[in-house]
């Protein structure tokens, strides 16, 4: 697996996961919990994605092809684990929007 292209996967994955769960927040903020829902929906989807090339480097490593872990992949990572982060707490957020209303 070329490192620069599954860094770039990561990054532009864990990105558009987090745009789409901030703009999810935006909805619920307005009440509109069934677009929020369906963005946040989106947004899992582009995370899976981010998470199926962190899950091939782990494979790769475990199987003994050492991954180079430079500043590239660790901004990657950091990427991933933040849209994460992000994607579950906008998601507990607007639970509780959606008991305010």
């Amino acid at each position: 697996m070329d490192l620069e292209m599954a860094a770039m996967g990561l990054v532009g994955n864990a990105g558009e996961s987090r745009s789409l769960s901030f703009e999810a927040l935006k909805y619920a903020k307005n009440g509109e919990f069934e677009k929020a829902e369906e963005l946040l929906n989106e947004a899992k989807k582009y995370s899976l994605m981010a998470h199926e090339v962190q899950t091939e480097l782990i494979c790769n490593e475990a199987d003994d092809n050492k991954v180079e872990l430079g500043l590239l992949m660790v901004h990657a990572q950091d990427h991933l684990m933040t849209s994460i982060l992000a994607r579950e707490l906008i998601h507990e957020l607007i639970e509780i929007y959606k008991i305010k209303k």
